[in-house]
């Protein structure tokens, strides 16, 4: 009930708009499949377009018209919008077939809590609870639809019967009874009914009437809350020449609407809560607020709340935030004595830490804080806790750029349990490493098995990451052929992803590898060694391993003279100058 009233206003004119939208569809019929349309349905339904979605679902019911789930989901959208009447017939329709439907009873029994009709809706959630008891939405359910009722006819406990108001019902069952003859008071008059309230009127004075005959204007604005002052607006809005002077009082029946959609609701509210008993709540949670001091009677609820704190400050660009509430959870827990799993909670906490420290730039304290992680962990045995602890060290050794620790760990990390995506990271940061370090044949092979990893994961960008990876790699080795290969390959799924950076980026590269072909063939520099991926002497990226091999005749007295092996290759370079005299 709360969720629909911001969005209630919409009433009469939301079904104008969805009977516009369906016209289109109405007149050429459905163009796709039930299951696209449903698909449709439920995107624009997380997207909180629920007009949209109402139309899509309704598509889909055309071709499926007894699909229960279906039925179930334009329900919900219907009660979004504050249509609960169209969505208590859907949820009926849903079950049509089967009264055991589970999301048809829940959804039935949500309409008519949003209706106002508590007891009814009590009775769907323990029919769904008797069939599914293990669901916590029929117990909540059962819960929120007896405090409303409660709230509306208050205690029984508190009620003292007393002899006062209208007894002429009785006192005519004693005069049926006795004869005719009547008590000694006599019968009373009959009480007069109160008179209905009367539909919105135009007339300010009226309304005002209106208003407080249902409740006084302190009771309105404290049912109302920040609705109140939408309400004053929409009246002074009414009672605006300018605004109302239309020949189709376009303007006036939206405001009607308005106002009398609020005013439904204020009378929802003052039956579900009435104001003694929200009084009597806050006063409640003052004192277990008080008594309880931020842990409650469930100390593990406490704190798995305060992690999703934590990780949404962090992930907000709050790390901050995100350090100062991870340091506040981990004084209590340290101090709590009946919390289960408290050393794996500790270690979740002191890696928190780490995490805001690094974000910060406080590499020295971070990377205590994961150490601390790790001790816990392993001390706990928990594998999980190990990997985390593992890879966050490492991502603090390489912000620090301690390539060779952050190596030394990552490692570690290699044959423990990991998803397809988590290989192609790992992999793709130890090649990072080792080609910051000079060990280009290292990060070559790394690169191709984080290019594996990414290729099963189907992850373009991961893809795009590697390729990149090995082609730098083996530019470093001098096998421009193989580097090309790789680019060109990251260049293809970057022009399918739309990534302009990232092509410029790797056009340049791509043009950079062909300037130097075409200056090693200008030379005449056969690139032979682009055959050998990983050549012996990792240290050597100039061209030297190259000029060995265009002498081919002088191998054989190599066996007998292996010293003075390293003297020949100083008259290679007079080989290769009357090379330029044979293209020309």
């Amino acid at each position: 009930a709360v969720v629909s009233t911001q969005s209630g206003h919409y009433g009469r004119e939301h079904k104008l708009n969805l009977r516009m939208a369906y016209s289109v569809e109405e007149e050429e019929g459905p163009k796709c499949s039930f299951s696209i349309y449903l698909a449709e349905g439920d995107a624009l339904a997380k997207q909180g377009d629920y007009v949209k979605a109402i139309r899509a679902y309704s598509i889909a019911l055309e071709i499926q018209p007894d699909d229960k789930n279906c039925l179930v989901a334009r329900s919900k959208c219907h009660l979004k919008l504050g249509d609960a009447d169209s969505a208590l017939k859907d949820a009926e329709s849903s079950l049509k077939d089967s009264t055991e439907f589970v999301k048809g009873l829940f959804q039935k029994a949500e309409a008519l809590y949003a209706m106002g009709d508590f007891e009814f809706a009590l009775v769907h959630y323990h029919r769904g609870n008797k069939l599914r008891p293990e669901l916590d939405e029929f117990r909540l359910g059962i819960q929120k639809a007896r405090e409303a009722i409660d709230n509306s006819i208050g205690n029984p406990n508190t009620v003292k019967l007393t002899s006062k108001g209208d007894l002429s019902y009785f006192y005519k069952y004693l005069d049926e009874k006795v004869g005719g003859k009547a008590g000694k008071k006599g019968k009373p008059a009959q009480r007069k009914k109160a008179p209905a309230r009367a539909p919105f009127s135009t007339n300010q004075a009226a309304e005002k009437q209106n208003t407080k005959s249902l409740a006084g204007d302190k009771t309105v604005k404290q049912l109302l809350g920040e609705l109140y002052e939408d309400r004053e607006y929409l009246e002074k809005l009414l009672n605006d020449s300018r605004a109302t002077k239309q020949t189709d009082n376009t303007i006036k029946g939206l405001v009607s609407s308005g106002i009398n959609y609020l005013d439904s609701r204020l009378e929802f509210w003052r039956q579900q809560q009435p104001l003694y008993s929200r009084k009597k709540k806050r006063i409640d949670l003052g004192n277990r607020n008080r008594l309880i001091k931020g842990i409650g009677n469930d100390p593990t609820n406490y704190v798995l709340r305060n992690l999703d704190d934590i990780d949404a400050a962090l992930a907000d660009g709050k790390p901050s935030q995100s350090l100062q509430l991870a340091r506040a959870c981990l004084k209590k827990v340290k101090n709590i004595d009946n919390l289960a799993n408290k050393k794996e909670f500790i270690a979740n906490l002191h890696s928190s830490i780490g995490c805001a420290l690094l974000e910060m730039g406080n590499l020295d304290s971070a990377l205590s804080e994961h150490k601390e992680d790790l001790n816990i962990s392993n001390s706990i045995k928990s594998e999980e806790g190990k990997a985390r602890a593992l890879d966050n060290i490492g991502r603090t050794y390489a912000r620090k750029s301690e390539y060779s620790e952050a190596i030394k760990y990552w490692e570690q990390r290699i044959p423990m349990p990991k998803t397809v995506l988590e290989a192609a990271w790992l992999y793709h940061e130890l090649g990072r490493c080792c080609l910051e370090l000079g060990k280009f044949s290292e990060a070559s092979a790394y690169g191709d098995q984080s290019l594996d990893s990414a290729t099963q994961a189907s992850d373009d960008n991961w893809q795009i990451n590697s390729s990149v990876l090995i082609a730098q790699a083996e530019v470093k080795l001098s096998n421009d052929e193989k580097a090309l290969e790789n680019f060109n390959r990251a260049l293809e799924i970057a022009k399918i992803l739309d990534d302009k950076a990232v092509q410029e980026a790797i056009t340049k590269a791509v043009q950079d590898v062909n300037y130097r072909i075409a200056e090693n063939l200008r030379q005449g520099i056969v690139p032979e060694p682009v055959k050998q991926p990983t050549p012996p002497p990792p240290k050597q990226p100039t061209p030297a391993p190259k000029e060995p091999t265009p002498p081919p005749k002088e191998p054989t007295p190599a066996p007998k003279e292996p010293t003075p092996a390293p003297k020949e290759p100083t008259p290679a370079p007079k080989e290769p100058t009357p090379a330029p005299k044979e293209p020309t």
